[in-house]
């Protein structure tokens, strides 16, 4: 049973591993690994093409169309070549890592999910290990052996999901020693610069207006 117990930790904390690193990062380190061992003679002719194309184009530029044409139009021909070649080696790598992200995560799905449900449905019946009747009332005991497993026993599925809910609370705490808390800094204003006199407040003087006595 012990066994058993640590074969479903196992499984678990590699899903939980997979999903804390990210599969896009695994992904990019497995085809970085396989590139270099399958796929090095492509990237050598790739790598070849382009310092022949960045070449080609510089003497293109230097070779004028109606001075040289005939030079020119031979250097063009070539560029075009070049590049037809490059793109080639380009719609071929492509391929092959759109290929290999398919097998990839059809296999890291089969490690980790995939696994957790045979081990789960294999050992359905099989108890992981057994609680005193003392420490869980009969509906909880039901809980824990459910689908199959022994009255009393937690189930391989119960311990899967006991198993990945204290690796999210571990994950969950982790982030908070390791993350600093958002703190709420006050909004900066712009400061008002501070005079040393008072200027006077201005004044309205009344206006007097004498009208002309008439006559």
């Amino acid at each position: 049973m012990a066994n058993l117990a640590l074969l479903i930790f196992g499984v678990v904390f590699i899903t939980q591993a997979v999903s804390w690193i990210g599969k896009s990062v695994l992904q990019e380190l497995a085809f970085s690994l396989y590139a270099r061992i399958f796929l090095s003679s492509l990237y050598s002719k790739q790598r070849t093409l382009r310092s022949q194309v960045l070449k080609e184009k510089a003497d293109l530029a230097k070779t004028s169309s109606q001075d040289e044409f005939a030079k020119w139009a031979k250097l063009k021909r070539k560029v075009e070549k070049s590049l037809a070649d490059l793109e080639t080696i380009n719609s071929q790598l492509g391929s092959a890592k759109t290929s290999f992200s398919l097998r990839f995560s059809s296999v890291l799905w089969l490690v980790t999910t995939g696994a957790q449900l045979v081990l789960v449905w294999w050992y359905r019946r099989q108890p992981v290990f057994y609680l005193p009747q003392t420490w869980t009332p009969g509906v909880v005991r039901w809980i824990l052996s459910f689908p199959s497993a022994p009255s009393g026993s937690v189930s391989s599925g119960a311990w899967c999901t006991v198993c990945k809910r204290v690796l999210s609370t571990l994950e969950e705490i982790v982030k908070d020693l390791i993350l600093p808390s958002g703190v709420t800094a006050p909004i900066p204003t712009a400061p008002v610069p501070a005079t040393s006199e008072k200027t006077p407040a201005a004044r309205i003087e009344p206006l007097e207006i004498e009208h002309d006595k008439l006559d």
